[in-house]
């Protein structure tokens, strides 16, 4: 017990034991700064998070806008029964990237699906009892009452050889069109019906599934209520980062970006079967039925695969139609190329002595993707393939836009990739 009392007053009484007990309350109001501090920045990430999600995640407004113009007989389509009377239609995932396009993954009839709604920057979250009739005196205006058949066939006819230019098979395209308005299968378009549809071919990405059906590299419509759509699955994206929280992306530098997408991205075999989809899609955009069209914003983010591995692109917005982007730039006044930019990247080069854009793009879509595909295919890929598949890569990226360079060249260097890639990987488990 002596021994006790003696090592207690030593330690009460010795210096560095005054000198501890000098400092405590120091480290308590550091300790409490920092614990501040992390609820502080804590709260101020939950509170970005909350007004990015309520400004990207407005579902609910594009669900009660479209269900209240069909119950006022003003739209019709597959799925407004299910959607609107029945709720058989399940919202579940935010995946929004603007709010003017609504994207949420969903369920319906037992299978996984993707929910599409266009929503006008006017109709703000907050916007009151007005929007619905605001919204269909701007979207639900054509065709009028009193349209025929015919008028709205020639109508239909004059407004895709103005978006996908004059072709000999736009015809076909137009009795899709009809086909996909007369849903319930009665040999007559109703004008809720007809506005429905009409409201439909106003949405770019809509346009280009409604051309693209069929091939694989696109989601499979498979019903539509107003200018609402569904399709077929969510697609999983290629991209490094998707699987982090959208916050914290752009903050992540490129190297750690290259990092993730050897970590988290497929092995290496199936990024080569994807990028064979991917190449073939590229195909299908500059010998398509309907015409030519350009990637206008090419990033892993939109490069898409099924639980298969089969490539499926993501998202079709900023696909644009040949015919669309000339328009574009026809006559557009220019200092520097960079004035003459349609999308992200469709780029055409600047006449800067009639100060005028010209009508080829710098880059095609196969350089472009083939540019993507550096980053995608060579981290990993099999030692004996790695130097021919990085020069085969390198001469893609050189390609350029000229008319006098796109058909046979562009064609022999996608041919020469694909077939490097797939005789890497078939007779194997990833075909």
């Amino acid at each position: 017990m002596r021994r006790l009392r003696r090592l207690a007053h030593l330690v009460l009484f010795c210096p560095f034991s005054k000198g501890l007990q000098g400092r405590l309350p120091g480290l308590r109001v550091k300790y409490v700064f920092l614990v501040w501090l992390g609820v502080l920045a804590g709260s101020w990430l939950a509170y970005v998070h909350y007004s990015s999600y309520v400004e990207l995640c407005r579902g609910h407004v594009c669900r009660v806008v479209i269900c209240d113009q069909y119950r006022k007989g003003i739209i019709s389509g597959s799925i407004c029964q299910d959607l609107c009377n029945l709720e058989q239609v399940e919202w579940r995932t935010c995946l929004s990237s603007a709010p003017g396009q609504q994207v949420y993954s969903g369920l319906w009839q037992g299978k996984e699906v993707t929910i599409k709604c266009g929503l006008e920057e006017s109709l703000s979250w907050k916007a009151g009892a007005d929007v619905a009739p605001r919204r269909e005196l701007v979207l639900f205006d054509k065709p009028t009452r009193g349209t025929s058949i015919k008028e709205f066939r020639e109508m239909t006819l004059s407004f895709l050889k103005a978006n996908l230019g004059d072709l000999p098979s736009l015809p076909a395209l137009v009795g899709q069109v009809l086909l996909m308005a007369d849903f319930n299968k009665d040999s007559r378009v109703s004008l809720a019906e007809a506005k429905s549809v009409w409201a439909l071919l106003q949405r770019n990405e809509f346009l280009l599934l409604l051309s693209l059906q069929g091939k694989g590299h696109a989601a499979p419509l498979l019903g539509h209520c107003g200018d609402l759509y569904v399709t077929e699955g969510v697609p999983r994206s290629s991209g490094p980062a998707a699987a982090l929280p959208a916050l914290l992306r752009p903050l992540l530098p490129p190297a750690l970006h290259r990092a993730l997408q050897q970590w988290l991205g497929p092995a290496w075999p199936w990024r080569a079967k994807i990028a064979i989809g991917l190449l073939e899609f590229v195909e299908e955009l500059f010998h398509g039925a309907y015409g030519t069209f350009y990637m206008c914003e090419t990033t892993l983010a939109n490069v898409g695969y099924t639980a298969k591995y089969d490539f499926r692109m993501a998202d079709l917005q900023q696909v644009a139609p040949e015919a669309a982007v000339r328009r574009f730039l026809r006559g557009r006044h220019c200092e520097r190329s960079a004035d003459c930019t349609y999308g992200r990247d469709c780029r055409a080069p600047c006449d800067t002595l009639l100060r005028q854009c010209k009508g080829d793009l710098v880059q095609p879509n196969l350089a472009k993707v083939c540019e993507l595909l550096r980053d995608y295919l060579l981290p990993g890929a099999p030692a004996g393939l790695r130097a021919e598949l990085g020069r085969q890569l390198r001469t893609c990226t050189t390609l350029s836009g000229l008319a006098s360079q796109v058909e046979a060249h562009h064609s022999l260097v996608l041919s020469h990739l694909k077939t490097l890639l797939w005789k890497e990987i078939s007779n194997t488990k990833y075909t």
